[in-house]
């Protein structure tokens, strides 16, 4: 079930906020009954997030259900076993099955497939390849209960009960495309939000609480139909096009360039819109990223938190930069490899992570400074969009000789070819040009959704009705698009 659908909006979402509010809150019950409303508020979040979940495909559910068991138990044995032995054993097991699961469903046939490759160079018959359907949401949901498994055994006390854990896996707003919200640790990077587990112990809602998500989930659902949807049409038919020119080729990049952070910024506003008026705070995961001035600094920005489940639980680990330059810098690139085959099973994301994790070598060796930073900030944020742009080919392309050919078009000068000379009659219309403009002041402002819903007034309220109507009519009059990071 995708947020932008009108079994989510009309009946879903309605049905879950009436069926929330009516369980009476533990503020509203006497001492001894409190425990027993908390359990069943969490016992109905956890029951509509599985149904929430159900409706993709309902064989779905039973890997998560198992997953949720599966590391509630080793979880629990791993913090009140004594020995170092046994708790090491413990966690290496729990490590090694939640990412063999993972990978055995994302990456078996990417795996198979450059198997079969060498195979074949080496003369060999290729052997059949065995293609099994993605779970949408497990690479998020796996994170998540990575970072908690790793937590535990840091030292940090498991969940009360199997029941507060299954709520916290299966979440319903981040369960598909996140944030990777912890369960009982704080991101250095979210220092205000409080961890989920204490927001389970302890909701609280209110109005301001419930009108901010409304609107933050209102700007999202906007932004995704009204912005996303439509410059995704000109970036498909780009990346689609056999022999695109030059400026097409820029056009459809820097046209998927803002598809992918109005798609996947909606989404998190809308999850995170969702959990408030639920009574939950989630973390930030984008800060107007498109306004960094270098690399390092977009990492800062963009998809916050990846980037910091990648820092915390991989890179820091690794040594970070405490055993000296040389270390940190293979570290870097090793997790930024890491991020890009978390991505997708495919070199193109492999690549992609190592574009991103050259870059941010160079601005170490630079002392955290671009080969371009004397020019202008103005300057620098465009230089290091244009960066941005350029790797965001690698990320959509569909395989490396597609990439490649689309980058050698876009540094030599080139015409389209054959059908592609039609593309400008299909990419340069009003309609088009309009929605780029549009995405270009909103994604270099620095007011983001997730600021502008906290100060709401009337003459604000009054424009999210009028977003959303019209987000919804256009809904309803255009083919269905699933948010882009369902795919991952």
């Amino acid at each position: 079930m995708s947020f932008t659908s009108h079994i989510f909006v009309f009946y879903f979402l309605p049905l879950v906020l009436l069926g929330y509010t009516l369980i009476p809150r533990p503020p509203l019950l006497s001492s001894d009954r409190k425990t027993r409303g908390r359990l069943l508020r969490t016992a109905f979040l956890l029951i509509v997030s599985y149904a929430f979940y159900s409706w993709l495909n309902p064989w779905f559910v039973a890997l998560l259900f198992g997953t949720t068991c599966f590391n509630y138990i080793l979880s629990h044995r791993m913090a009140r076993s004594q020995s170092k032995d046994v708790r090491r054993t413990l966690f290496v097991i729990a490590v090694t099955i939640n990412l063999g699961v993972l990978a055995f469903f994302k990456y078996a046939a990417f795996f198979q497939d450059n198997i079969n490759s060498v195979l074949r160079f080496c003369g060999f018959d290729a052997a059949p390849v065995l293609h099994v359907a993605l779970p949408v949401g497990i690479s998020f949901y796996t994170f998540r209960v990575l970072s908690y498994v790793i937590d535990v055994y840091r030292g940090h006390q498991p969940a009360h009960s199997f029941l507060d854990f299954a709520c916290y896996v299966a979440f319903f707003p981040q369960l598909l495309s996140g944030p990777i919200q912890r369960y009982g640790t704080i991101d250095a990077k979210s220092e205000a939000t409080p961890t989920f587990a204490d927001q389970l112990a302890a909701p609280t809602s209110g109005l301001s609480k419930f009108s901010y998500g409304a609107a933050l989930f209102v700007l999202g659902f906007a932004k995704k139909v009204l912005l996303a949807d439509t410059v995704g049409q000109a970036a498909d038919a780009v990346f689609a096009a056999e022999a695109p020119g030059t400026l097409d080729v820029w056009f459809g990049a820097a046209a998927y360039t803002f598809q992918l952070y109005f798609d996947f910024s909606a989404y998190s506003e809308m999850a995170i819109g969702l959990g408030a008026m639920l009574g939950f705070e989630c973390p930030r995961n984008f800060n107007a990223p498109y306004r960094a001035n270098s690399i390092t600094d977009f990492w800062k920005r963009w998809h916050i938190s990846l980037s910091s489940w990648f820092r915390d639980y991989l890179y820091i680990p690794l040594g970070g930069n405490r055993r000296g330059s040389a270390r940190s810098y293979l570290n870097l690139v090793a997790v930024f490899l890491l991020c890009g085959l978390w991505h997708g099973a495919n070199w193109t994301f492999i690549v992609w992570g190592a574009y991103h994790g050259v870059f941010l070598v160079l601005e170490r060796l630079l002392g955290k400074r671009t080969v371009y930073s004397f020019l202008p900030r103005p300057l620098q944020i465009i230089a290091t969009f244009a960066l941005i742009t350029v790797g965001w080919v690698l990320f959509r392309a569909p395989n490396m000789t597609h990439a490649w050919r689309l980058l050698e078009t876009m540094f030599t000068l080139s015409e389209p070819q054959g059908g592609s000379i039609l593309l400008s009659a299909t990419i340069y219309t009003r309609g088009y040009l309009l929605a780029i403009v549009i995405c270009s002041l909103l994604a270099f402002q620095p007011v983001q959704a997730f600021d502008w819903a906290k100060s709401l007034t009337w003459l604000r309220v009054v424009l999210l009705a009028g977003l959303f109507c019209l987000s919804l009519m256009v809904m309803f009059a255009q083919t269905f698009r699933s948010f882009l990071y369902f795919q991952f």
